[in-house]
């Protein structure tokens, strides 16, 4: 038995390093990336500390509504996609996700407790 190949096209226009975008002269760059993109996940149920571990060094907190907010820096979205993968593995069920403006403090700014396991 003889199996071919498929031919695989692409389906849009193909993207090359030759291409860069155009900014005006004195503007930043697109692809200038001084700033880290913060995020806030919140999700159903409390989170006990043990787990702040499990986020890369973003801030855990747990609202009296019975809801947990994973807040801080996510470097590119890899790493966000890689955090949503850690939720969904451990069936931690995502309520909402907001991009958060960069000036933004990376804990919420009203108080919280740190209860749950």
């Amino acid at each position: 038995m003889v199996i071919t190949a498929h031919q695989v096209r692409p389906y849009g226009q193909s993207v090359t390093a030759d291409i860069r975008p155009t900014d005006p002269p004195g503007a930043a760059s697109s692809a200038d990336h001084t700033g880290i993109q913060q995020y806030e996940i919140r999700v159903k149920g409390h989170l006990g500390s043990r787990w702040a571990a499990w986020f890369d060094g973003l801030s855990l907190t747990n609202e009296d509504d019975g809801i947990a907010v994973i807040r801080g820096p996510v470097v590119d979205q890899a790493a966000l996609h890689g955090l949503l993968q850690k939720l969904r593995d451990l069936g931690i069920p995502v309520v909402s996700l907001s991009r958060l403006p960069n000036d933004a403090p990376t804990a919420p700014s009203a108080p919280c407790t740190q209860e749950g396991n």
